[in-house]
């Protein structure tokens, strides 16, 4: 390799920090560890971890919120105060019902717009979920998997519209306790209904894709409104 073609310190700081988000078994609210704490964990220093988060934060991958700290996604709104309201006067039937009016919508744009960057992307959340070992880290891939899907739309208002109704999502009471199994089966629904949700995007079938996302959130309000005990998935 030419020394014109290696990366850089920071582009290879930013890419082992994208790669710890992905693994990394984050809280439900998806805030970093704090600073010290994160540069111990890379293996970098605090002045380097900066620099990467700023990075990231640029281009929308994570956000801050000062007292209260750094988390992975878009920011939804300008302080937690806005999504707790929002949740309060909300219930998991309207998230839902929201979800059906806002996600096909986004899919079908990122039939249009995906890049081959974003389907890759898509396709790594759809191998990672398969591999999950327990429902967290399940449902941290199918999170992300929606989110790429939003972002592959490459239109930052409908992203921030997105990451505003998943923040009232996860703010919302499911419950959080699961049954037996520890982690999801392997003919659970949501692996197939995602599959062709990529696949349509990838063929760049607009109607396809929003087809296949209304039909998969669908499956997931029939199964969490009739038990509204385990955790939200999608």
């Amino acid at each position: 390799m030419l020394a014109a073609d290696r990366p850089t310190p920071e582009v290879s700081l930013v890419t082992q920090l994208r790669a710890y988000l992905a693994q990394a078994n984050l809280p439900e609210d998806r805030r970093l560890p704090p600073e010290r704490e994160l540069a111990g964990l890379i293996g970098v220093s605090r002045a380097e971890l900066r620099k990467a988060l700023d990075v990231l934060e640029q281009e929308g991958e994570i956000w801050r919120h000062v007292g209260k700290g750094t988390f992975v996604g878009g920011r939804p709104l300008d302080t937690f105060a806005d999504i707790g309201a929002l949740a309060r006067r909300s219930n998991p039937t309207e998230v839902m019902r929201a979800r059906l009016a806002m996600e096909p919508e986004l899919a079908r744009s990122a039939a249009f717009m995906a890049t081959p960057a974003d389907i890759a992307e898509m396709r790594l959340c759809l191998a990672r979920s398969r591999q999950a070992e327990t429902w967290r880290q399940y449902e941290g891939w199918d999170t992300r998997l929606h989110r790429t899907v939003a972002e592959a739309t490459h239109n930052a208002l409908l992203l921030g519209l997105f990451d505003t109704l998943n923040a009232v999502r996860r703010a919302v009471t499911w419950g959080r306790l699961r049954v037996q199994p520890v982690k999801p089966a392997p003919d659970h629904h949501s692996f197939a209904e995602h599959e062709r949700i990529v696949q349509a995007i990838e063929d760049r079938d607009v109607a396809g894709a929003a087809t296949a996302m209304r039909t998969h959130l669908q499956t997931v309000e029939r199964k969490l409104l009739a038990r509204q005990d385990q955790p939200s998935e999608g």
